[in-house]
């Protein structure tokens, strides 16, 4: 990577085919998660037709080439009896990996939370991923006892 400083930005619809390939990216590394070109097309266009108050949708930009993402949208927490925000999808391009591009795109989401009066974030992150888990564990992101079931209904 040359000298020019990445510039995180508002994702836009624009950027959807972009953000699409970074989904299969992550997918390929997330056990529970199978890439669905329509699929992931919908649910990404989905966050990027509401972003604003409750969703985000940041991209990481290395001059004019898209590098990584990362989503977030509230949802509200009885057990903090306040509005919370959950990490989606965080994703760097695996060419672009190790270059602090996650570190800026969460500190985007954080900001973008705080500006909501957000101050609790919460992430699912595959247990097995061991750099996933080292990257967040250095940016002091707490493990806790959950577990997360799923159900299709």
């Amino acid at each position: 990577m040359d000298e020019n400083p990445i510039m995180v930005r508002n994702a836009d619809t624009e950027d959807l085919d972009v953000l699409v390939g970074l989904l299969k990216q992550l997918f390929l590394i997330e056990k529970d998660f199978n890439f669905d070109g329509e699929k992931n097309r919908r649910g990404m266009a989905l966050m990027l037709d509401g972003c604003g108050k409750h969703r985000a949708v940041k991209v990481a930009v290395h001059n004019t080439e898209i590098v990584g993402m990362c989503t977030a949208q509230t949802r509200i927490s009885t057990a903090t009896g306040r509005i919370t925000a959950v990490l989606e999808d965080l994703v760097v391009d695996a060419d672009h990996r190790g270059r602090a591009i996650g570190k800026s795109l969460l500190h985007a989401i954080e900001q973008w939370a705080q500006q909501r009066g957000i101050t609790h974030l919460q992430l699912l992150a595959d247990k097995n991923n061991g750099p996933a888990m080292t990257f967040y564990k250095h940016l002091k992101w707490q493990q806790t006892d959950l577990v997360c079931l799923t159900r299709e209904i």
